[in-house]
This record gives structure tokens, sequence and C-alpha cells, in this order.
């Protein structure tokens, strides 16, 4: 099997490649199965990621359909799939709230073009350059306010006031809501999570997300229980995509939205390549790292024309993606047009969902996350274990930019500490 290696510098999707290797029917086949299992993985996934980011369900959904399918014609990559990402939701859910949704799109496609200017700079290489310790620090970072973010819908908490962004203000909010604690809610949301665990546990080859939140759904509507759902919180779903549109813009809110566009760009690139490379190791291939982030900044311009949110590689979705068979992109490509034909048939049913339901998938998503082995095994060296609580604390106290660029400042410092010593020794 070619690893790809010969190609790897080159500006071509990974499309291109393999129709020109020769595609047959029982590829298409293939792919089109591993495309409907990556589907009923992204479903209730993507509209749980578009809730918690502060957003209606449905704009996860766009970005799976639009933002997924231009991932898969444009991407280095044959097996990524690209769509809303956990990891992304405490930096929408503050875009949202300190700029709106219009603001939050405009973000997106600033960070869309940023991200083709470092895929046409070939600056893809650098990105995977970035410290383990580091990526390690900002995804449990993440999970653990991700987390933080879910209680509210997970115990049908009732806040006298706006939920507070920064963690410790947002768990003392919490702690003095614990008297309107829901235990319907509770329940539902940590049956689903317990569902899906024992799902994967036992029948790992089902779709364990979506069977646990149709179960919840049916359970809510058919016992009536008084627990929030979609529909009561952001109304009808609807039942199609929206007419292609530019969110408003001008000079100073372009400037004022720049800051933020860097988050997205830093993420989006380090997400979508950490996500291709683990598909490499998966399958003994190479992906194109500037193609891969040249499509993922295309996708991040197409996915807001249609309102949906920021794209980037996934890589639990990747991951399945490549155990369900997928030959090709192509697989990607039938991902997103299953989850536009629920979107079409279904999506006004999505209503009916108990939003602690989603919660209970986000605390799955959440303890996937958050890699607690690599976190203890980091702690036991002195080095990484500095970088590790510093990009930890940093992005837990403050938010993610800081915490990447706290820990990069520290591993550097340490590089730096060690050269003269190891000069020292040669001499």
């Amino acid at each position: 099997m070619p690893d790809g290696a010969a190609t790897a510098h080159l500006f071509r999707p990974k499309l291109i490649t393999v129709l020109g290797e020769g595609y047959g029917l029982a590829a298409l086949r293939q792919d089109a199965l591993a495309g409907l299992t990556v589907a009923i993985i992204a479903l209730p996934l993507s509209m749980a990621i578009a809730v918690a980011s502060g957003v209606s369900p449905e704009r996860g959904l766009y970005a799976s359909v639009i933002g997924g399918a231009v991932v898969s014609v444009l991407g280095g990559s044959r097996f990524q799939i690209g769509g809303p990402a956990g990891a992304f939701i405490v930096l929408v859910a503050a875009t949202v709230a300190r700029f709106g949704l219009q603001g939050l799109l405009l973000t997106v496609m600033m960070s869309g073009l940023l991200l083709i200017a470092l895929g046409v700079s070939r600056l893809g290489s650098l990105i995977r350059h970035v410290p383990h310790a580091v990526t390690v620090g900002f995804t449990s970072g993440i999970a653990v306010t991700i987390l933080a973010s879910q209680l509210r819908d997970l115990a049908g908490l009732r806040l006298a006031g706006p939920e507070p962004g920064p963690l410790p203000a947002k768990l003392m909010a919490l702690g003095m809501a614990l008297a309107t604690l829901n235990p319907y809610a509770v329940s539902l949301g940590l049956g689903v999570a317990g569902l899906v665990w024992v799902l994967r546990a036992r029948r790992p080859g089902w779709p364990g997300m979506l069977i646990a939140v149709a179960l919840a759904t049916l359970a809510a509507a058919w016992l009536r229980l008084p627990v929030e759902t979609i529909g009561s919180r952001f109304g009808a779903a609807p039942s199609g995509l929206p007419a292609p549109h530019l969110p408003p813009a001008s000079l100073p809110v372009l400037v004022k939205l720049a800051p933020t566009a860097l988050s997205f760009t830093l993420l989006g690139g380090i997400e979508s390549l950490l996500s291709a490379k683990v598909a490499d190791s998966m399958t003994g291939r190479r992906h194109r790292s500037n193609m891969e982030l040249i499509a993922q900044g295309i996708a991040n311009l197409a996915s807001p024309l249609f309102g949906g949110i920021s794209v980037t590689g996934t890589i639990a979705r990747t991951a399945a993606n490549i155990r369900a068979g997928a030959r090709s992109p192509l697989a990607g490509l039938f991902h997103a047009a299953f989850v536009l034909v629920f979107l079409l048939i279904a999506g006004p049913l999505a209503r009916f969902i108990p939003l602690a339901a989603l919660a209970g998938v986000l605390v799955v998503v959440c303890a996937s996350m958050a890699e607690r082995a690599e976190f203890l095994a980091l702690l036991k060296r002195p080095g990484p274990a500095a970088v590790l609580l510093t990009t930890f604390g940093l992005t837990l106290v403050k938010d993610l930019t800081f915490g990447i660029i706290g820990g990069c400042l520290v591993a550097a410092g340490l590089a730096l500490m060690r050269r003269p010593v190891a000069e020292e020794g040669r001499a």
C-alpha cells in the first residue's frame, strides 16, 4: 500500500488521486456503508455540539452537510470527516455571547481565509510540531470546560440570570441554582450517558448515541416528562438548507473579530491535522497537510454561508469511518448526503429531543476527549508536566488561545534551557 510520502507536498485533493487510481463498484458500496455509519454518529453529535455552543441544533447539521462535503471533495486525507467538533464548543459559545450569531459566522469565514493562507504558504507541517503536552493540556482543559457547560441542561437547573462564561463564576451560579434541580432531566441525561457506555462495551458496532437519544426522546414524550426540549428552547427545526447569504461586515467589525478568528484558525489547524495524523496511523497512509488546511479553510468559508458553525477534522468520526471500511473520500460525501436526507425528511422531529439527552451525549464526548492516561504519564516527567499544567490551567481560567500560547512558550523556554547544558556537555 502506498503511503503517499512521494506526493505529500502536492496541492492535489486526495479524491482526485483516488479516482485516478481506479474506483469500482465494490469500493462505492463500501464507502456508502461507511458514510451511513458515520452519519448515524454525526446526527445526535452535531446537534449536541451546536446546542452546547449556544446556537440552534440545525446549525450543527448545516456544518456537517456543507463543511463535511467540502472537506471530503478537496481534503488532503482519504478518510477525514469534517464537521462541528466538541473542541470548538467553548470558543463558539464565547463568540456568540460577545458578538452574536452574525459575528460568529463572520469570524468563522475569517478563520477560513487564514487557514487557506496557511496552506498556500506551506505552513501545515509547522502546526504538527505543537508539543504533545500542549495538545493533551488544551484537550483536557476543553473537556472539563465543556462538561461544566453541560451541567445546567444535565440537571435541568433554572438560573436567575444568564449563565456566566468563566469557569469559577459558572460553577458558583450553578451551585446557587441546585434547589431547582430536575430529577427527570438528571435521569434522562445520565441514562443516555450510561447506555452509550454500555453499548460501546457490549455492542461496539451499534450506533449507541443515536439509540440512546431516540429512547430518551420516546420516554420523555410517552411519559410526558417535565423537561426542556429542543422545541421548547429553540422552536421548530427547519426541514432543509437555507439560502446562502453573507453576514454583514465592515472594517471596524473585522478588526474587532480578528483576534477571535486567529483562535479559530489555530484550533482548527491543530485539530484537523491531528485528526488526519490519527487516520494515517490507522491506515499506513500519509495525508497532504497543506491541501488539508486549504480544504478546511474553504469549508469554513462555505459552512457560514448556509448558517453553519465552524468545521474541522473530527477524530472520532474519522476513526469510525476507517473502522467501517471506508475506501476513499467519497465516504465523507455519503456521510454529508445522509445527514442532509435526515434534515429534509425528519428534521422537524428533532424538536422533541430533551436537552438533557444531548447533555448526556456530551458527557460521553468529554470523557473521550480527556486523555487521562496521557495526562497522568506526562505528569511524571518534570518538563512535560510544566508544559501540560500551564496549558491546562490557562485553558480553564482564561481561554484556549492563552492555554496554547502559554504552553508553547513554556516548552520553548525549557528547550532553550536544555540547549546550553547539551552544548557544555559536548565541549
